[in-house]
């Protein structure tokens, strides 16, 4: 009798781990669907970070939706933490530490509200996430789409982190950036290095800005060209020295000259 009331608990938690593990990591069509419905609500909610400096007059709601979405990216978290092997590993990836910062800012809004840019990260996270390759990219055996992609989503979340700063920082502060689309236009004409002039960041500390995000800009604008222009590469591990990366067309690894046979479609 006793045995039959313990006993299911851990069975129970055993079950639940391994569905997690088959929805997130699996290749089922259940689970691919599961992962793009999840993929779905993260870029509405992505979204919502994007434009969250705009709804913050709307305080009611604006934390309603706020406290929302923080339980949603609990649960999200929860979930694939419980549904990986090794918890310390799992900690141990930096994606982990940004989703946990962007958790912090959606639990305490009021007391990190000049931190509310860093959740446009959860960009960045989604793009780079075996989750979302998994999922969306499953299809590419090539590293072309990929990179590219990257690189496209690591601009997009530095132009709004940068945006949100800037707007966080400097608005009513500084003349000329009176709102979030000054902010985004300051940024996007300070890493493109246009630099009309008409909005100055005042002193030393406003120089700075304005000078890393000249730097970053320039420096991801150079590495989604070379994304773009770079010659076209599969996946295919070498299975003498396990370079990663070769020509669609090659017979033989070039890092150690292991014949390999990379399969095709045609």
């Amino acid at each position: 009798m006793t045995q039959s009331t313990v006993q299911p608990g851990p069975r129970e938690g055993l079950r639940l781990k391994a569905r997690l593990r088959a929805l997130y990591h699996g290749s089922s069509r259940t689970a691919v669907r599961f992962r793009l419905t999840v993929l779905i609500i993260d870029l509405v909610i992505i979204a919502f970070f994007i434009a969250s400096p705009i709804l913050q007059g709307y305080r009611t709601i604006f934390y309603a939706i706020d406290y929302l979405i923080a339980a949603i990216l609990f649960l999200d978290i929860a979930a694939r933490a419980y549904a990986h092997n090794e918890l310390l590993d799992w900690l141990k990836k930096p994606i982990v530490w940004v989703d946990l910062a962007v958790l912090a800012t959606l639990l305490f809004p009021a007391w990190l509200d000049n931190f509310g840019f860093l959740r446009v990260l959860r960009l960045w996270t989604l793009i780079h996430s075996d989750f979302f390759w998994r999922t969306v990219g499953r299809r590419y055996d090539d590293t072309w789409t990929e990179d590219i992609i990257k690189a496209l989503a690591s601009l997009v979340t530095f132009i709004f982190v940068a945006t949100g700063f800037v707007y966080a920082s400097f608005v009513g502060v500084t003349e000329g950036i009176t709102g979030y689309i000054d902010a985004l236009y300051f940024t996007v004409t300070s890493l493109t290095t246009t630099g009309y002039g008409d909005i100055l960041l005042p002193g030393a500390w406003g120089r700075i800005v304005s000078i890393v995000i000249m730097l970053t800009g320039v420096t991801l604008f150079v590495r989604l060209g070379q994304a773009i222009f770079r010659p076209h590469k599969v996946t295919f591990p070498c299975p003498t020295c396990g370079l990663q990366r070769h020509d669609p067309d090659a017979v033989h690894c070039k890092a150690c000259g292991e014949q390999i046979c990379i399969p095709n479609a045609e």
